[in-house]
């Protein structure tokens, strides 16, 4: 085995995939710029770190289940003058996620909420915390799935372990019988503990008649709305202004 190869070898048992893929180019362009050992070793470093933060970046992507592509450069800000542009640009700095806030996202259908979310969830991922995104009436649906199969304690600890829940169109469809009660539960869970993003068309006074429950329905808002960021949009819809 030559030296090259040997190199290479170590490099894989060591798991630096990167620096092994590239090893060859990196060493040209050391050579190139001139660069000191030191200079050379903290490149080497910096490539091998960029493959694993993008390695990360992709994986977390995938589990957080986002419906599409969003970010926050493709938001027309300039369509919806109601928002402030630096407050959503504070929030995308992931600053409320660390300290287990919650965010609400309200307004009437089409004026950006999900793209929002969706594009706050990926700032959130590259900055380094973990994202699930789930619609309201999926999230409700499985809690009641495993309340009646016995595994509810299951199901509220895999809702319990992102650091970023994002709950989507809540108040679009009705809730089931039991639902204000199940969300309570995970709400109550993560307060405190971990952040929520929440998309909704109804106003925080018309919760009582979303859960069907207002008691509950007050409850979740009290420990939703203690540490949180509401922001209403009062804008026209994207897809009718597109149609008109």
């Amino acid at each position: 085995m030559n030296d090259h190869d040997h190199l290479t070898a170590l490099l894989g048992r060591l798991k630096l995939t990167a620096l092994r893929d590239q090893l060859d180019s990196l060493i040209d362009e050391a050579g190139r710029r001139e660069l000191t050992i030191r200079e050379a070793l903290t490149l080497f470093c910096e490539r091998e770190v960029a493959r694993r933060d993008q390695r990360r970046i992709d994986m977390s992507f995938g589990l957080a289940r986002f419906p599409f592509v969003r970010d926050l450069t493709g938001f027309d800000f300039g369509a919806q003058p109601s928002l402030d542009k630096a407050q959503i640009r504070e929030i995308a700095t992931g600053r409320f996620i660390a300290n287990g806030e919650a965010v609400l996202l309200l307004g009437p259908p089409g004026v950006g909420k999900t793209h929002l979310a969706v594009a706050l969830g990926r700032e959130a991922i590259v900055t380094g915390y973990s994202v699930l995104f789930t619609p309201a009436t999926t999230l409700v649906a499985q809690l009641a799935k495993a309340h009646g199969e016995g595994r509810l304690e299951e199901k509220l600890t895999h809702y319990a372990k992102p650091k970023l829940l994002i709950v989507d169109e809540l108040g679009y469809l009705p809730f089931e019988p039991d639902a204000a009660h199940l969300f309570f539960q995970l709400v109550s869970r993560r307060y405190e503990r971990g952040a929520m993003l929440v998309t909704s068309n109804r106003a925080v006074g018309e919760w009582g008649s979303v859960f069907g429950d207002p008691v509950v329905a007050t409850a979740i808002l009290d420990r939703l709305l203690h540490h949180s960021h509401v922001i209403t949009i009062r804008g026209d819809s994207y897809r009718l202004r597109e149609k008109r």
